[in-house]
C-alpha cells in the first residue's frame, strides 16, 4: 500500500467570455460534450448536479479498465471560481483523491482559465504526470467546445 502526492496548475486561454465558459462547466449538457468525451463522446449516464454541495458522476472506459469520477462542488462563485474534490476508481478500486479550483478572470482575447489539481494517488494506480496529462486533455477538448458558435 503506497501514497504518493502530486500536485499541477494547467492554465488555458479561450477566444469566449467567462460567462461562456462558466456555462460550458454549469449546464450537464454542455459539459457532457466536453468533459471526459473519449472517442466514443460523453458517458451517456454523466450527473451534474452543479451548485454547492451537488454532485457530479462520470465513467468511461480506457485501456479495457472502467473508470469513475464522482465529485462533490465545495465553492461556486459564478464566471468566476469553481472548486470541488474528486475520487477517481479504476473498476472497483479508488485510486485518488483530488482538490481541483477552477478561475475564471477576463482577457484580452477572451477569458483565462487556471486550474490547479492536488492528488493523493493510492498503490501507483496513476501518476501525477498522467493525471496533468489527461487534464490536459480535457481542457483542450474544452476549448474545442468553446469554438463552436454559442448555443450549440
Amino acid at each position: 500500500m503506497s501514497i504518493t502526492h502530486g500536485s499541477f496548475t494547467v492554465v488555458r486561454t479561450y477566444d469566449a467570455d467567462p460567462d461562456r465558459v462558466f456555462r460550458a462547466w454549469a449546464d450537464p449538457a454542455a459539459k457532457a460534450i466536453w468533459f471526459g468525451a473519449g472517442g466514443d463522446g460523453a458517458d451517456p449516464a454523466h450527473e451534474l448536479d452543479f451548485r454547492i454541495g451537488g454532485r457530479e458522476l462520470n465513467r468511461g472506459e480506457f485501456e479495457g479498465a472502467v473508470y469513475r469520477y464522482e465529485a462533490v462542488y465545495h465553492d461556486i462563485v459564478e464566471a468566476e471560481r469553481i472548486v470541488y474534490a474528486y475520487d477517481m476508481y479504476k473498476d472497483d478500486a479508488r485510486i485518488s483523491v483530488s482538490l481541483g479550483s477552477v478561475q475564471l478572470e477576463p482577457a484580452r482575447s477572451g477569458t483565462k482559465l487556471t486550474y490547479t489539481e492536488s492528488t493523493a494517488f493510492f498503490d501507483d494506480a496513476d501518476t501525477p504526470e498522467q493525471r496533468q496529462a489527461g487534464t490536459e486533455q480535457i481542457f483542450d477538448a474544452l476549448g474545442d467546445a468553446l469554438k463552436a458558435p454559442a448555443g450549440t
